[in-house]
């Protein structure tokens, strides 16, 4: 079978404006499968209380071989609203409110452990939000000491959070550090101050810059920059600037994504001058302009979103065909249950998937019930687990080797997926994807629309084709 395919000091490929408008369509992330736009809210509480039951079943208890576990924390508040945000926020000014929701998660946790057992392993663990620096240091302290007590946290995890520079400084990061976060996320998007204007964001690079040097000063092992191509003034000069000041600060990963403009969805978006915003032919320019920044400057193009620099473990991982892709997006750990903890976060746990309740209110009715805050969710049939294993390999390693499929769910892979194997037939002429005899390979020109070709053996998507609900490809 051919290796992965690996875009590192490659020129980007040529993208004719025909194929654009034929492949920039609307389509899932595939941080999961189903996507969870597919979920019920006929699974509730006993359902995700099934879910748990059977992990420690399934030798999950304490002292058991189970696959250590993840933890998602959502902490919702902000300070300030960002127009380009489509997260589950509470915009505010007023910090105490903070108390109410950090009792709501210590009763969650409460919970869960309940039914797993004190001292399950945890190697991931990920703060996002909002803003989780809302919070102040000695509320984070407190709420990764409850943490720590209910679950046993191993040697070389990774344990991240996300930092908005504007909330954060120097102390800040130490503080981080002692409490054991060994790795950040910082929250940049552009460093045009025409762009950070027009999105409400204003964060000078200097003030970034001052940052990393400190969170290096700390050792902490990776840090992320999440920018964001495609919002109001942004140009394709504008945005070569901030591609330059980037790679100039040396994060270890960028997660790079297209904004998705959807003011029907997303009330902020609205105050978003629509006639501000960058031409689709400039926002292809902008991804091939940064698949060829990065990949001269150190960085391997881990896929979709993502890039990292050659030596970080999530390149070697890409290299070596054992990446892999979950909620939180491409990730070095196996897919392993993630226990999703606040407002709105996505859990899953064996073949359930679920998520909490996206208001407040809601979600402290249920925690004063001492009910799990599960409002919808859903348990994969065997198709789905098939069809995510297929569509998981196109995503992380650009490649599907038909012999593994069939012995791992014993099917005959090309009876069983005859449909979509017809489907790929116009991207095989397009140049996107080659059928061989022993799979499915994407190309390195396939790579720039990988999602349109995972679309193609998504059965919900193609049952109802329903697509405009997601954010576009390009």
């Amino acid at each position: 079978m051919s290796e992965p395919v690996l875009l590192s000091n490659h020129v980007a490929p040529a993208i004719s404006r025909e194929m654009l408008s034929r492949l920039d369509v609307s389509g899932p992330r595939y941080t999961s499968y189903p996507t969870a736009d597919r979920f019920v809210e006929a699974y509730g509480p006993a359902q995700y209380l099934q879910a748990l039951q059977q992990r420690v079943e399934g030798g999950g208890a304490v002292g058991g071989a189970a696959t250590p576990l993840s933890i998602y924390v959502h902490i919702p508040f902000c300070e300030s609203v960002c127009y380009y945000c489509a997260c589950n926020k509470v915009i505010t000014k007023h910090h105490e409110r903070a108390l109410e929701y950090l009792d709501a998660l210590r009763t969650e946790i409460e919970l869960v452990v309940a039914q797993l057992g004190r001292g399950q392993a945890v190697s991931q663990l990920h703060f996002g939000g909002g803003s989780p620096t809302f919070l102040t240091d000695d509320e984070l302290e407190g709420l990764l000491a409850t943490l720590q007590s209910a679950f046993r946290f191993v040697p070389g995890g990774e344990y991240s959070i996300e930092i908005d520079p504007r909330t954060i400084d120097a102390s800040r990061l130490k503080r981080l550090a002692a409490m054991g976060f060994n790795r950040l996320s910082f929250g940049v998007q552009d460093f045009d101050p025409h762009v950070q204007h027009a999105v409400h964001r204003v964060q000078p690079f200097e003030q970034v810059a001052e940052l990393m040097q400190a969170a290096r000063a700390e050792g902490f092992e990776s840090i992320n920059m999440d920018l964001i191509y495609g919002l109001p003034k942004q140009s394709l000069e504008s945005f070569q600037r901030t591609l330059n000041q980037v790679t100039s600060l040396k994060p270890d990963r960028v997660a790079l994504y297209a904004y998705a403009h959807l003011p029907q969805r997303f009330k902020p978006q609205r105050r978003i001058d629509a006639a501000a915003l960058p031409k689709a032919e400039d926002k292809i320019g902008m991804l091939s302009m940064a698949i060829n920044h990065f990949g001269a400057s150190d960085y391997d193009y881990i896929g979709m979103d993502h890039f990292a620099l050659r030596s970080d473990s999530l390149a070697v991982a890409r290299r070596q065909g054992r990446l892999h892709r979950n909620f939180q997006g491409y990730s070095t750990h196996p897919d392993s249950d993630l226990i999703g903890l606040g407002v709105s976060a996505i859990g899953r746990v064996g073949a359930h998937y679920c998520q909490n309740a996206k208001t407040l209110d809601e979600y402290y009715d249920s925690l004063r019930r001492r009910e799990f805050p599960i409002v919808r969710g859903l348990m994969l049939s065997r198709d789905d687990l098939v069809r995510r294993a297929v569509i998981m390999a196109v995503m992380c390693q650009g490649r599907v080797d038909i012999e593994s499929i069939e012995l791992a769910y014993l099917i005959d892979f090309r009876q069983y997926f005859a449909a979509e194997l017809r489907q790929l037939e116009p991207l095989v002429e397009s140049g996107l994807v080659q059928l061989e005899s022993d799979g499915v390979r994407v190309t390195a020109l396939g790579w720039y629309f990988v999602r349109a070709i995972a679309m193609v053996f998504d059965r919900h998507l193609q049952a109802d084709k329903t697509v405009e609900r997601f954010s576009r490809i390009i």
